[in-house]
């Protein structure tokens, strides 16, 4: 439970590297990962690499069992040496949002876009009646899934935050790019000061349940775990079956051919397994609640049993 009845939060960090410091700032994010399973009433963290050009920041994405502990967090000396330590891995500031859990427009999403505006002092309640009008127009959008807006937390962001969700990158460029939003931003203009977005494009989340409101999306190495533990079999069981004996012996394709035509039917498989796998797993993917060390061995170690099992059974084909 939270501490005085606080919800969850999640403390979400977006951050740009300089050219070549990709691994150095790989290696502080492991030290910083350390620091932060340390504090306080965390509970987990998922850290996305850039995905250009649509995503070229860094998105780390922090659960906390409540504000308080986010907060303090934020304040912490550790993490004021850690920042100090990565100050020539960073172009630029970091953007730094704190977003309370339970919400449809949370993070993440097949695609997302957060927006931060700065309001002009005393127009807050005109800026208020604006976003419920833009909020009303993109939920007519195609491929909108949720949208979450944040005022301003003391001491944490100075920033109005919102968050919107699509289904794909498409649908969100969409929206981003359509008459109407010009439209709807050309208003805004007497009631702001600056406002910026930056896309986030998560990976393997759109083929994973959300499993509802204040149940995250799974943390991305449990995901990864599932993947791995569905892929393998997947590509072992159609090569010895329909590439190796169909595609290159029967038809006579070339091997990078049929490799080809492999991967595309399966990642099309495990658009399928994937979801009906994630149902069967929800009790270790997406449990609510605190976070349970044991629960999530326990899982990692299903997993690893399936790998060691394909590995068996495979080598003797």
């Amino acid at each position: 439970m939270s501490v005085g009845g606080e919800a969850p939060v999640t403390l979400m960090v977006q951050t740009r590297i300089r050219d070549g410091q990709e691994d150095a700032f790989g290696r502080w994010q492991s030290r910083t990962s350390a620091a932060v399973a340390t504090q306080p009433g965390f509970l987990e963290q998922s850290v996305m690499p850039p995905n250009p050009p649509a995503q070229p920041d860094w998105v780390i994405l922090q659960r906390f069992s409540s504000q308080s502990d986010a907060v303090a967090w934020l304040h912490s000396e550790r993490r004021q040496d850690l920042l100090a330590e990565a100050e020539g891995l960073l172009a630029g500031l970091d953007d730094v949002h704190l977003v309370p859990d339970g919400a449809g427009g949370a993070l993440p999403a097949p695609a997302a876009a957060v927006i931060a505006t700065k309001v002009k002092p005393g127009q807050e309640a005109a800026f208020r009646r604006w976003e419920q009008r833009i909020a009303a127009a993109q939920a007519r959008a195609p491929g909108f899934q949720g949208y979450r807006f944040q005022p301003p937390v003391p001491g944490v962001q100075e920033d109005w935050l919102a968050i919107l969700r699509f289904d794909s990158e498409r649908s969100l460029q969409g929206w981003m790019d359509s008459p109407e939003r010009q439209a709807l931003l050309a208003e805004s203009a007497a009631l702001t000061e600056e406002f910026h977005a930056r896309v986030v494009r998560t990976g393997f989340e759109p083929w994973f349940a959300s499993g509802g409101a204040g149940r995250p999306v799974p943390p991305a190495w449990k995901q990864n775990m599932v993947v791995i533990a569905l892929l393998y079999p997947v590509v072992f069981l159609f090569g010895i079956a329909v590439q190796t004996p169909i595609l290159m012996q029967y038809e006579g394709l070339p091997f990078w051919l049929a490799l080809f035509i492999g991967n595309v039917a399966s990642v099309l498989l495990l658009s399928r397994l994937v979801p009906w796998t994630g149902r069967l797993l929800g009790w270790w993917l997406t449990p609510g609640g605190q976070a349970d060390w044991r629960r999530d061995v326990a899982g990692a170690g299903l997993m690893l049993g399936i790998y060691v099992t394909c590995l068996l059974v495979f080598s003797q084909i």
